[in-house]
């Protein structure tokens, strides 16, 4: 069955999140007190990251909301008890710096024009709309996509299998027509291709290379991989029209 439609995940396959996070919160250190206990801006942001993963993982659980993860996420990595307000404005500066650095990925314009005529696109996220909407609106790529799904409103995450359906039917397109593409090897790469999905993992820079890869999943390290997967001819703008 052909693959009509394209779902893809934002952060860190779209999205240059790691970079940005990464860069955004060092000129954040930078510009406020390092906190006790970290000897250095890179081991402050080596922490940040640990805190920011275990945090963002109770949010996919249901453990928390999304602004509760954000508060929970500064509380434990500066070390301290804070009020919301005070959680609120500690992060609204981090996010000044943050936002910044946005940027796509260089391969991610190319593969989207090369499949603009061949397939549907959709946005399935664990973060929020309210997020997501507003990068994708800054990145200039919004109006690539005909839907934008994001956990914190399904009420569901990946690897939930209704997270992905729920984007399927979004599209009108049963499991088998539609392909997945995401940066998580579980999360993204196993939880669409146990949903029915074609699922596509994108290992970039060899993140996981250590890693037994997840059943299911074809893993490729660039997007410029992604046309000859669906079907459509490998060089970037000429579509084969087989959606």
């Amino acid at each position: 069955m052909a693959i009509r439609a394209v779902v893809w995940d934002v952060d860190d396959t779209l999205f240059d999140y790691t970079s940005a996070d990464r860069e955004g919160m060092r000129a954040h250190l930078l510009a406020e007190e390092l906190p006790v206990g970290h000897a250095s801006v890179e081991e402050a942001l080596v922490r940040w990251r640990e805190v920011t993963d275990l945090q963002w993982a109770r949010f996919a659980a249901g453990e928390v909301d999304f602004e509760t993860q954000r508060r929970d996420r500064t509380r434990v990595f500066l070390g301290r008890e804070l009020t919301d307000d005070e959680a609120d404005a500690w992060f609204r500066r981090y996010v000044v710096h943050y936002e910044a650095a946005w940027s796509l990925f260089p391969d991610v314009l190319p593969v989207l024009d090369a499949l603009a005529a061949s397939h549907r696109h959709a946005v399935l996220s664990n973060s929020s709309i309210h997020l997501q909407d507003r990068k994708l609106r800054v990145l200039g790529v919004h109006d690539r996509f005909e839907a934008i799904l994001c956990a914190a409103e399904l009420g569901v995450s990946k690897p939930e299998a209704g997270a992905f359906l729920a984007a399927c039917e979004a599209l009108a397109l049963p499991p088998a027509q539609v392909a997945y593409v995401g940066d998580h090897p579980e999360i993204d790469g196993r939880g669409a291709a146990e949903a029915g999905l074609l699922s596509v993992w994108i290992d970039r820079g060899g993140a996981y290379a250590t890693l037994e890869p997840p059943v299911g999943p074809r893993r490729i390290a660039s997007l410029g991989e992604l046309p000859a997967i669906l079907g459509t001819d490998t060089r970037f703008g000429a579509g084969s029209g087989i959606g």
